[in-house]
């Protein structure tokens, strides 16, 4: 074997992520726009300004994408490494709303009725979108509710992973039947009127 061929480069290259979020962010735009039935992997590509090819390597589906957006949407809504520890349950759920603004609600809207035509398309991605966008939700719910109950605050034998869907539950459902953003009032009459009782607690709300 010559020097000439051992020393030859090797064929391929790693591949550069750090277009990722601007792909991603394109793709929810592109998604709230146009619905799922009208996006295309093409016009995401030409949002964000990136080679086609790129995207079909990184994402060969159109679902597969969609996924991955949404789940990086819901990562930036909570720090799962960051939550909020004030001593009550209801304090640290209070915590972790987080109201957005009249555009930032719509497409939101926009964008869960995209995912909710998605798997009603394609039944067998409903896992996979489960995993990346409903059970961070709840992994953070349980957490803090886990936390409550280790300090005494909600009884051993408490349904926390009842509980846990609540929330996700009620949201989920006030946006894609009622067609209606999710206001800091609504959340905390949720959690007052439902969360905490279901818990064993009863909400004494700050004067």
């Amino acid at each position: 074997m010559t020097q000439a061929t051992t020393d030859a480069p090797k064929l391929g290259r790693k591949r550069d992520h750090t277009r990722d979020a601007d792909i991603l962010e394109s793709a929810l735009d592109v998604l709230a726009e146009t619905g799922y039935d009208g996006m295309t992997i093409d016009m995401v590509a030409a949002r964000a300004k990136a080679g086609k090819a790129t995207l079909y390597r990184r994402w060969p589906s159109k679902a597969e994408l969609v996924i991955d957006a949404v789940a990086c949407l819901k990562q930036s809504d909570h720090d799962p490494e960051n939550l909020p520890d004030t001593g009550s349950l209801r304090d640290d759920l209070i915590a972790m709303i987080r109201t957005p603004t009249v555009l930032e609600g719509e497409r939101k809207l926009q964008v869960m009725a995209g995912i909710a035509s998605m798997v009603s398309r394609s039944p067998e991605l409903a896992e996979a979108a489960r995993q990346a966008i409903v059970e961070p939700r709840l992994a953070i719910n349980r957490a803090l509710m886990q936390r409550a109950r280790d300090r005494g605050e909600i009884a051993p034998d408490a349904d926390i992973e009842l509980a846990a869907m609540i929330a996700p539950a009620m949201v989920s459902y006030r946006v894609l039947m009622l067609r209606t953003p999710t206001t800091r009032d609504f959340m905390i009459s949720l959690i007052d009127g439902v969360i905490l009782p279901a818990l064993g607690i009863r909400a004494t709300p700050a004067a």
